[in-house]
């Protein structure tokens, strides 16, 4: 250690790595200043409406009516709804202090920690990826997340690359129907495992969109981000999405976008897929599907090759496969989530599931998970604690369905004018 610090003090004071130890001493000086005072980085609403018949409490709202932030069983939910710029407009405004404080630990933070690692200033990285992924990212996209940056407050740069970040991580996901389920209706887990010391749980939050023209969608999310790695649309489509290899492959829309494309368009695991195939498409990832008709995919997706299994389907890379089941996992992992799913074959509904994709399933750095039914657009969410991975904390249902009936009756209201 003592040598390594001497060879940094020996680079030259432009140099990208102490430039980078630089940003990550201001930002744990910042981040140790708020825990001493108590500040919280997402800052605190008062109510402004009192509790709906389903429980939701509205904390925030758009005031060009394009939008509403609730509290809901210690969850935060924003929907949007509108064209890109409404949309994004919207959630920049209701989520602007979690969306900074977001952008800063992930642009700047982990970003310096990988010039750190890597020897790669990591905005020269992130610059390549924009330019490489441009050609194929939808304006629409480009359109909405400047739009959330400049009504949070945050530079168009860095909410673009922030929305861009590659991902790097270690998930599991896993599907059942049939005689896997304990009443023949699909139960499909998405367990994220990601970087939960950095707490970009405390910017966590269902989004739902209602774009124009397209299909409504629901994420589990944060604050900031408009792809997805975890959804399910009003169609009763569902996705969980796992982090592979390939950085490098950006000749393609970003992963988290391309799934967005797919709730937005999709309506069954079979139109999925044929998305998935005719996009052009980045790195390596892994994905889950399932839908309302009971049809299930696993999926392998690299630039120049699909790999779909379909339930029961066996791969030599995974440990055995129960009949009526999908999943992706890796290592030690994988072989504990094939023990419980065969010990609970015939058995497994949500409360099992939930059950069965704890640790070791989950790691420790398990930041969300969540548990969906497509058929009924009930999705049970789990963030993690402070201390605690997401599998070890309270989940909570919130079902799309009640959501969309709650805006749009909200949004026919005066009072939400």
């Amino acid at each position: 250690m003592t040598r390594d610090l001497a060879a940094l003090s020996a680079l030259p004071s432009f140099h990208p790595a102490r430039q980078g130890c630089r940003i990550i001493a201001t930002l744990l000086l910042a981040w140790g200043m708020m825990t001493a005072v108590g500040i919280r980085p997402a800052a605190a609403e008062s109510a402004i409406a009192p509790l709906s018949a389903e429980g939701y409490r509205v904390v925030a709202v758009d005031p060009e009516g394009h939008g509403v932030l609730l509290h809901y069983q210690g969850k935060q939910i924003v929907i949007v709804d509108g064209n890109p710029r409404e949309m994004g407009t919207a959630h920049g405004r209701l989520l602007a202090g979690q969306v900074r404080y977001l952008v800063e630990r992930v642009v700047y933070g982990v970003g310096a920690a990988d010039s750190l690692a890597d020897g790669n200033w990591f905005l020269d990285t992130m610059a390549q990826i924009e330019k490489r992924t441009a050609p194929h990212v939808p304006a629409r996209y480009i359109e909405e997340i400047d739009a959330l940056s400049l009504a949070a407050g945050v530079s168009i740069r860095d909410g673009r690359y922030a929305n861009f970040f590659p991902e790097r991580f270690h998930c599991s996901g896993v599907a059942v129907r049939g005689s896997a389920s304990a009443d023949g209706s699909v139960v499909h887990a998405r367990v994220l495992d990601y970087m939960r010391d950095i707490h970009l749980q405390t910017c966590a939050a269902v989004q739902v969109f209602l774009p124009e023209d397209r299909h409504a969608w629901m994420s589990l999310g944060y604050a900031g981000f408009v792809g997805t790695v975890t959804a399910m649309n009003e169609k009763g489509l569902a996705v969980g999405e796992m982090g592979g290899r390939g950085e490098g492959d950006w000749d393609g829309m970003p992963m988290s976008l391309l799934l967005r494309e797919i709730m937005e368009r999709a309506a069954t695991v079979e139109e999925a897929l044929e998305i998935l195939r005719s996009t052009p498409r980045t790195c390596e990832y892994y994905y889950v599907f399932s839908d309302r008709e009971r049809n299930l995919a696993a999926v392998r997706a690299v630039p120049d090759e699909l790999l779909v299994l379909r339930p029961g389907e066996q791969h030599p890379l995974l440990p055995p496969v129960p009949q009526d089941t999908v999943f992706i996992s890796a290592d030690r992992r994988a072989e504990v989530l094939s023990e419980r799913l065969h010990q609970q074959f015939g058995r497994i509904d949500p409360a099992a599931m939930i059950e069965i994709i704890k640790r070791p399933v989950a790691m420790s750095s398990n930041l969300h998970n969540a548990v969906m039914q497509p058929e009924k657009l009930d999705m049970w969410v789990a963030d993690a604690g402070r201390s605690t991975p997401a599998c070890d904390e309270p989940y909570v249902r919130v079902n799309l369905g009640r959501l969309l009936e709650f805006y749009r009756r909200w949004k026919s209201q005066p009072a939400a004018q």
